[in-house]
């Protein structure tokens, strides 16, 4: 089965328009510009917060969902009405009936009349099974979602367990996470996140640094990404900022996007780190062309455990030196040097700068060159062939 001409109804489990683009934009994005796509944007996996970011999300979502599905990016995006209270039975099978007339609507006005590729970055997509009746059923698994605050996780499970069974193939972006799918299923790939390669590439050229980047004084530490407590050590970037307080660490990205509830207190008591907000994904690189390093502090946890991080192929790719702390996907991954403490990990990072230079950071970008998108798409769509 080829991946164009064909009709795409894809699952998310994030809006379109989020701060953060994910494998689920990258993907989709790519596979639009051969196929009709229809993005379902998230069902609310997370049960709302009394937060205002939680607040401006629910009156977006009201607002889109007595919408058509708008156009952009070269797809069609359904923001659907369904209820984020998914711990509630009740709620789940009101969901179960609307989710369905929802799409079916969508996908008529779309003019798609023949038996879609349902692809789906979340197993509640169960409910579409009967009422498309795909051609082609995919899971592509990013991330250990039950294991997120907030979402009721054994509804999850059990959600993503029948959709498992119901998947013609699954793609598994970790090897923890594809050593889990495998107890489900016999049909699972591991299929690594890697990142838009080209783009950030343009971190190796002459030109702007982001503005607020080139203010902070050298050697400037670069964290891009999601800041929440859920995922990020912050006690172990404080200890760093501490340890060192003539570097500067830049944390580039939303506060709380996914934790509402995220304190960054113990990140703002310190002069060296500087929340910076979020940059449009294009403007990432003139974020890149100004760091020394590229760092990935996540805790570890249960939520971090089976997570590959965009970031890693991104930092490579703009050529920087990269140190995190040792996540389990991470083992084995070239030009990823990890430390699990912060005493380490500023020794680590002391090396890393010490041996940096203009022919290491090309050498970098050459190799995560081979991780890019394009690529990565290429290998999927021949794993659904084989497949079928």
């Amino acid at each position: 089965m080829r991946l164009d001409g064909r009709d795409i109804v894809c699952v998310g489990c994030a809006d379109w328009d989020a701060e953060i683009k994910t494998n689920q934009h990258h993907i989709m994005s790519r596979l639009a510009r051969e196929n009709r796509v229809l993005f379902v944007e998230s069902l609310g996996l997370r049960q709302p917060q009394l937060a205002a970011r939680d607040a401006r999300r629910v009156i977006k979502r009201l607002r889109r969902g007595v919408a058509p599905p708008r156009e952009v990016d070269g797809l069609h995006v359904l923001a659907p009405l369904v209820l984020p209270f998914h711990r509630y039975r009740w709620v789940r099978a009101l969901n179960r009936r609307l989710l369905p007339r929802l799409v079916r609507r969508a996908a008529r006005r779309l003019g798609m009349n023949t038996p879609p590729v349902l692809w789906s970055y979340n197993p509640q997509a169960e409910a579409l099974l009967d009422a498309l009746r795909p051609s082609t059923v995919v899971y592509h698994c990013v991330d250990d979602i039950a294991a997120q605050k907030g979402v009721d996780a054994d509804s999850f499970r059990a959600a993503e367990e029948r959709y498992v069974a119901a998947s013609d193939i699954v793609f598994a972006t970790s090897t923890p996470l594809a050593e889990r799918m495998s107890k489900l299923s016999s049909r699972v790939v591991n299929m690594p996140n890697v990142a838009d390669t080209d783009l950030f590439a343009l971190a190796l050229d002459e030109g702007p640094v982001d503005e607020a980047i080139a203010t902070l004084p050298q050697p400037r530490i670069v964290f891009i990404g999601a800041v929440v407590g859920t995922k990020l050590d912050f006690e172990l970037i404080a200890a760093l900022a501490r340890a060192r307080p003539d570097w500067s660490f830049a944390l580039v990205g939303p506060v709380g996007a996914g934790d509402p509830s995220t304190d960054v207190s113990a990140l703002e008591a310190e002069p060296n780190i500087h929340l910076l907000g979020s940059r449009p994904h294009e403007a990432l690189p003139e974020v890149l062309r100004g760091a020394d390093a590229g760092l990935i502090p996540y805790a570890l946890n249960e939520l971090t455990a089976s997570i590959f991080p965009l970031k890693v192929y991104e930092y490579l790719a703009a050529g920087l030196p990269v140190v995190a702390t040792p996540l389990p996907s991470l083992e084995g991954i070239e030009s990823i040097v990890t430390a699990g403490d912060a005493e380490t990990m500023i020794a680590r990072i002391e090396e890393q700068l010490a041996e940096d230079g203009l022919d290491q950071r090309r050498q970098r970008s050459r190799v995560a060159g081979n991780h890019s998108w394009d690529a990565r798409l290429e290998e999927m769509v021949a794993a659904i062939e084989l497949s079928g």
